[in-house]
């Protein structure tokens, strides 16, 4: 009969949502000891026998913590917030991946709020306010703000609430702190390649030349050449649309410029569908890769550059590290720690394949 009884209670309890008192009632002792044993509080006087009966009585009833009210009482959540277009626009998703597995080893959790993918107009500025604020609801201990593409942004104003920290932009009103690739040293590291190769006759095909990922990987360029003595030819640099037409298009004009004598020995393309591409314009003309023209991108999206043949060598976007120094970052701040500087740079390494 007891066991009857035993078996209604459970079921009723979970019907309608298991309390600390269903579990006190289960073990047959006072709701101040369970509270005390399921917050572990050190100074409690209570026999490894009663501790065993609450937390067999735990398991019985599926008890879970109210997360709400545990987060009210300690002011600490254990979540952090990501707000992020990335799950709209899968490139950049290894940001997530790197936030999301340094969060684990540091026993936190991450809260993810899509935003819309930004646009030559620019975010969704409602959603991302929404996205914002329904984070703040959830009691997170910290922002994360995540970009597909290396941009300045101007976030939310509630996210100066907690502590914040952007990956993969920075804030344009330079406030936050960021984390961001190093564009500069990617570009140089990608030249330097192509000289060590023996191209010294070296064609850029270009992005907007108006944004981060265009200016810093250009100069880098310039100084890889100017290090080796040599300087940047400005015929030799065509800026086009960020895809596989603009940079068929924008290799078409470099190549079809010169006489074969004059053309340039090997392309260094500002990312990899532009690589593709170029591929394209090259190989319409009867020459080979690299035999002809060394080709060079940069991103490392990975269905591309390791399924055009010849295999693509290509700087690499670094976003699970990114993704995970954001999250070390703002472990510090809401430890109460100083950073190392407002802006982070993280290396983009080359990537060695078959097209140099």
């Amino acid at each position: 009969m007891a066991k009857t009884t035993t078996s209604n209670h459970t079921g009723a309890a979970r019907q309608r949502g298991v309390t600390m008192n269903d579990v006190a009632k289960y073990a047959g002792v006072s709701r101040t000891a369970v509270s005390f044993v399921l917050s572990n509080r050190a100074n409690a006087s209570i026999s490894e026998e009663t501790r065993a009966r609450i937390n067999e009585a735990v398991q019985a009833l599926g008890y879970r913590p109210n997360a709400g009210a545990r987060a009210l009482a300690s002011q600490r959540s254990d979540w952090y917030g990501i707000v992020t277009e990335i799950v709209t626009a899968p490139f950049a998703v290894d940001i997530i991946k790197g936030a999301q597995d340094q969060a684990w080893l540091d026993r936190k959790f991450l809260l993810i709020a899509p935003s819309d993918q930004a646009d030559a107009v620019g975010p969704n500025q409602g959603m991302e306010d929404a996205a914002t604020e329904k984070l703040l609801e959830q009691r997170v201990e910290g922002l994360l703000y995540a970009a597909t593409f290396h941009r300045g942004v101007h976030v939310p104003e509630s996210t100066k609430e907690v502590p914040t920290v952007l990956i993969n932009c920075f804030d344009a009103d330079g406030q936050l702190p960021s984390i961001v690739p190093d564009e500069r040293a990617g570009g140089r590291v990608a030249v330097e390649r192509l000289l060590r190769a023996g191209h010294s006759r070296i064609g850029v095909i270009n992005l907007d030349p108006n944004i981060p990922a265009a200016i810093g990987r250009l100069a880098g360029a310039r100084e890889a050449l100017a290090e080796a003595g040599l300087e940047l030819d400005p015929e030799l640099v065509v800026s086009g649309y960020a895809t596989a037409d603009g940079g068929y298009e924008a290799a078409c004009r470099i190549l079809d410029r010169y006489p074969q004598e004059d053309r340039p020995t090997a392309l260094f393309c500002l990312n990899d569908r532009m690589a593709m591409g170029a591929y394209d314009a090259i190989k319409e003309r009867g020459l080979t890769i690299p035999g002809n023209i060394a080709v060079i991108g940069f991103d490392n999206q990975e269905l591309i550059a390791a399924y055009l043949r010849p295999k693509l060598t290509t700087v690499a976007l670094p976003f699970e590290k990114m993704g995970a120094l954001g999250v070390q970052t703002l472990a510090a701040l809401t430890a109460g720690q100083p950073i190392i500087a407002d802006q982070q740079l993280v290396d983009c390494p080359l990537l060695e394949r078959s097209s140099v």
